[in-house]
């Protein structure tokens, strides 16, 4: 069974910074994608940044200069530093993990919390 344990979010004002982080446990393939999404009330879910476990990366292009991810292979963590934050990123913010190997895998965090406030 693969868990995933998010922890980093809060209240922070305009301009400040959060770091969310991520940690998968259980059977996981080695090859995987981990990435962070997030949801806003009354808008569909986004996807805010992906890393492979090779390290290439991709990012929206809302968040793009503002926002680093980055993992840890050997801890199966996923980080997301945001920076010059907007009350615009207020949402829920989802870690995903995964992989294919005949058949894809997903799996998601429980969700958390990031306000922004102006």
């Amino acid at each position: 069974q693969v868990q995933l344990v998010e922890s980093g979010g809060g209240l922070v004002q305009a301009g400040g910074s959060l770091r969310l982080s991520c940690a998968a446990s259980g059977s996981i393939f080695r090859s995987n994608f981990m990435g962070w999404y997030r949801q806003a009330p009354g808008k569909q879910r986004e996807l805010v940044a992906g890393i492979t476990s090779g390290g290439s990366t991709d990012y929206a292009a809302s968040v793009k200069g503002r926002f680093t991810i980055s993992r840890d292979n050997a801890k199966n963590t996923v980080y997301l530093q945001m920076s010059s934050l907007k009350p615009e990123d207020t949402a829920d913010y989802y870690c995903h993990l995964h992989w294919t190997v005949g058949a894809t895998y997903n799996y998601w965090g429980q969700g958390t919390q990031v306000t922004v406030s102006s």
